[in-house]
């Protein structure tokens, strides 16, 4: 296929938004400086039975990966062409480019795709070795879960959308420290299937995690674009540990959250720990931290916490064992009234626990995309492996 042919195509999807991602041009530095910071991080942070808190396979012999880089390198010069002669359209026709690869390749990703996806991912969260407690799962996560929590409901930025952290000015802020390691371990699944867009793999990887740790199902959609460095959000975003309610609120109120919305999503506190050269923070919520349960409430409700005196940032620990933590964010949950019912409610009902995080947690992962971008109209839920055994 020559680029003469390619360019109508460029030209006529340049307002395609399914799909699209960045030019992989504009951020290639980007992305190799995180891919090898984060298996250098691996290594540096893995230690035994310790985990964060928050394999590259080939391509089948019926893959279309060879075509989809044959057809990315004509995409790319012939979007370099129509941005020089067009600056102003650049960043439509840049995120419209991996759409039309797909459309030259004949290739429209259905559900199937993605759960193909899902299980490149849930393959990889067991191979984590001496990192953590064994598993990705809890740092996929909070990856997914910083990638999303950044939106502000009033100025529309933010959000899962563009994948910004792919950039230093984002991925170097204080709240992602050790994120690489997540990015990192993703990037091979990326390469297998390059046609998903980073703010899909990322909080799919999130299901995944969630799904394959005895959590309940949620519901999740594609249609992310991968964006520019530009639309970078500013640091400060996140919630801060060291704070109490009133921080809190400030926060997910931002997002679109509510009181009983903001302890379900803290129910995530069930799966990883903190460490002290991220956080500052160090040790696990519950005895489990590889399994999504209630337990993080019962712990919370029942347990007597103390200060922990240490040369640390302030945290709590279990005046039992003293080997459990909580963080001043997770405490001022009991300290709320508003707060403390829905803890008591999901200490006392796991069910009831499993449904609300399902649904906070979906709508978290959609925060700043444009309902025009979705592929379905309703979410899908995908299978776990243990299901698609059955």
């Amino acid at each position: 296929m020559s680029l003469r042919s390619l360019l109508p195509v460029l030209r006529g999807n340049c307002s395609s938004r399914t799909f699209s991602t960045a030019s992989r041009n504009v951020a290639r530095s980007s992305q190799v400086a995180n891919v090898s910071s984060a298996r250098a991080s691996s290594k540096t942070f893995a230690r035994p039975s310790s985990r964060f808190y928050s394999t590259e396979g080939n391509a089948s012999k019926g893959s279309n990966t060879g075509l989809w880089l044959g057809l990315g390198a004509l995409i790319a010069a012939g979007a370099g062409y129509y941005v020089y002669s067009n600056p102003q359209t650049a960043e439509t026709v840049l995120r419209s480019g991996e759409q039309s690869v797909k459309s030259a390749a004949g290739f429209t990703p259905k559900k199937d795709d993605y759960q193909k996806v899902y299980n490149a991912i849930a393959d990889l969260l067991d191979e984590a070795g001496d990192y953590d407690d064994g598993s990705y799962g809890p740092v996929l996560v909070r990856l997914a879960w910083h990638a999303s929590g950044t939106y502000d409901k009033e100025t529309k930025t933010g959000g899962s959308n563009y994948a910004t952290m792919r950039f230093n000015p984002e991925a170097l802020h204080g709240a992602n420290a050790g994120l690489a390691v997540a990015r990192g371990v993703l990037e091979p699944v990326k390469k297998k299937y390059p046609w998903i867009s980073y703010g899909d793999l990322w909080t799919l990887a999130g299901v995944a995690a969630i799904q394959e740790a005895s959590g309940p199902k949620i519901p999740w959609r594609a249609g992310r674009i991968d964006g520019f460095e530009k639309d970078v959000t500013p640091d400060g975003r996140l919630p801060d540990a060291a704070q109490g309610g009133d921080h809190l609120r400030n926060i997910f109120y931002r997002m679109g959250f509510n009181d009983q919305e903001i302890v379900a999503l803290a129910g995530a506190h069930a799966l990883g720990r903190c460490h002290v050269d991220r956080s500052g923070f160090e040790g696990p919520w519950t005895f489990s931290p590889t399994t999504f349960s209630n337990e993080f409430f019962n712990l919370l409700m029942n347990e007597k916490w103390q200060w922990r005196k240490w040369g640390g940032p302030k945290q709590l620990e279990d005046n039992k064992t003293k080997t459990l933590m909580m963080l001043p964010t997770d405490y001022a949950l009991l300290t709320d009234k508003s707060f403390k019912k829905w803890v008591k409610a999901y200490a006392d009902d796991e069910s009831v626990f499993f449904k609300d995080f399902s649904a906070a947690f979906s709508r978290l992962l959609e925060l700043g995309v444009p309902s025009t971008q979705w592929v379905a109209q309703e979410p899908w839920e995908l299978k776990t492996l243990s299901e698609q055994k059955k």
